[in-house]
């Protein structure tokens, strides 16, 4: 499956990043004198979760690195609960922006990969230029959200589930193929993602040791939640991009992140759901491009 190159790929260049004590797989577009953009992906899926929004940003002279964050895919997949802490996350992607020889660079995130990028925004403005929210409230808030919205705390038991150790991995590789991928499937639009697209994504979870990575990030956002900021307040422009149909997350956590944000914007997308870059990627192009270059 990963020898499979399709058409838009051509002109990816993959990397093998050394930063805050691991590798990263990372995938880099654009011209290399560009202004730099880091776009972060999020549960369950990999570098391949911005695959339409490559062409749209390097083509308009960007530099765009998307790595698979810790625990993902192809990059490493560092032993124990505490290596997926949220300030260890946000260190690997201080360490990007150093390998690529900038002082600072856009951020772009989404579910989990925007989590990151808000921690980079609250704790390390001095590196973000720029930061884009896809379908995550701040992490800070996303706490509040869970106690004092009944419905939320319904729609996020599985991030409860997760807390187990090993039975989560067991559940998920004794499903099959097909089952594995139905939550993307039932959350999603009909058709948003291809048969080819769930290849990938099942190949990846395959790896060894990449289910207890990815859930490992759950697992540290409630043992070692005293690393979430306790001052919300973000002073970089952020723009939050909302999918109103989203399965998982109520658009209460998009209006009270957006309350935090000294310079934010927020835009409703009402027909996409969380997936909401997968779905709507022309507009998302434009909001995204639209933002960073005013």
């Amino acid at each position: 499956m990963q020898n499979i190159t399709e058409s838009w790929e051509t002109g990816l260049n993959h990397h093998y990043i050394e930063t805050n004590g691991i590798t990263l797989h990372v995938v880099e577009a654009g011209p290399a004198d560009g202004p730099l953009v880091i776009l972060l992906h999020g549960f369950p899926e990999a570098w391949y979760s911005w695959r339409y929004q490559f062409e749209a940003l390097a083509s308009a002279g960007w530099r765009v690195l998307a790595p698979d964050q810790r625990g993902y895919n192809l990059s490493d997949k560092p032993k124990g609960v505490k290596s997926y802490r949220l300030d260890v996350l946000a260190k690997d992607i201080l360490g990007l922006i150093e390998w690529a020889g900038q002082e600072k660079a856009v951020v772009a995130g989404h579910d989990w990969g925007a989590a990151v990028g808000w921690y980079l925004a609250t704790c390390h403005p001095e590196r973000i230029e720029k930061y884009i929210a896809l379908n995550v409230p701040h992490p800070s808030l996303m706490q509040v959200m869970l106690r004092k919205h009944p419905r939320q705390l319904l729609k996020s038991w599985y991030i409860f589930f997760f807390q187990l150790p090993w039975l989560p991995e067991i559940t998920i590789e004794r499903l099959g193929t097909t089952d594995r991928t139905m939550p993307l499937r039932q959350s999603s639009r009909p058709g948003t993602f291809k048969a080819s697209d769930l290849a990938r994504y099942r190949h990846s979870w395959g790896i060894p040791g990449a289910l207890t990575g990815m859930i490992n990030w759950y697992r540290a956002v409630l043992r070692y939640s005293g690393v979430v900021p306790k001052n919300p307040r973000v002073k970089v422009p952020v723009l939050i991009i909302w999918g109103e149909k989203d399965s998982f997350l109520l658009p209460e956590g998009a209006e009270v992140s957006l309350k935090v944000c000294e310079n934010g914007r927020l835009v409703y997308i009402p027909e996409a759901t969380h997936w909401v870059q997968h779905e709507e990627p022309d507009r998302v192009n434009q909001l995204i491009l639209g933002f960073i270059t005013e």
